[in-house]
């Protein structure tokens, strides 16, 4: 009978890793735009000023990433104790959240260019949509490391 060749385990990990880092990313752009609607829903529907409402979709967005990587990309961690797990997933990533944030508030604090509005009249109103993009995109990495080393981690 022939042998099946044996898988390197070295080769593996990698492959996981990278496999996390997808489903991470994956989960990140629907985090974005859950963020995005709930920046929407807090500024008008609640008439919130743009930096509240900043902050309010950071953490209906941090939610949703939380519970969708938990079921998705990082299997076989621990189940129980949801809260005390969704609490670090945002205490673990509040530096990539502060970058988040720091780079909306920024975005939004500079506000459209002159130029830019006299060519796009319809920018200011979707400008704290793309800081919002732009955010979630610079504490990413920051958020995929120290959620796989901290949160879900195996023990």
């Amino acid at each position: 009978m022939a042998e099946l060749p044996e898988s390197d385990p070295s080769e593996a990990a990698p492959k996981r890793v990278r496999a996390e880092v997808v489903s991470f990313a994956l989960i990140g752009v629907g985090g974005l735009f859950v963020d995005l609607a709930a920046l929407w829903v807090a500024m008008h529907p609640l008439g919130l000023d743009k930096h509240s409402a900043g902050f309010f979709s950071y953490f209906m967005a941090a939610t949703f990433t939380w519970w969708m990587n938990r079921e998705f990309t990082f299997k076989g961690v621990n189940r129980r104790r949801a809260l005390h797990q969704w609490a670090k997933f945002l205490a673990a990533n509040a530096v990539g959240g502060v970058v988040n944030l720091a780079t909306y508030n920024l975005i939004v604090w500079l506000d459209a260019p002159a130029f830019a509005i006299a060519i796009l009249p319809w920018l200011p109103a979707l400008w704290p949509y793309g800081a919002k993009g732009a955010g979630s995109l610079a504490g990413m990495g920051f958020n995929f490391v120290l959620s796989k080393m901290l949160v879900f981690g195996k023990k």
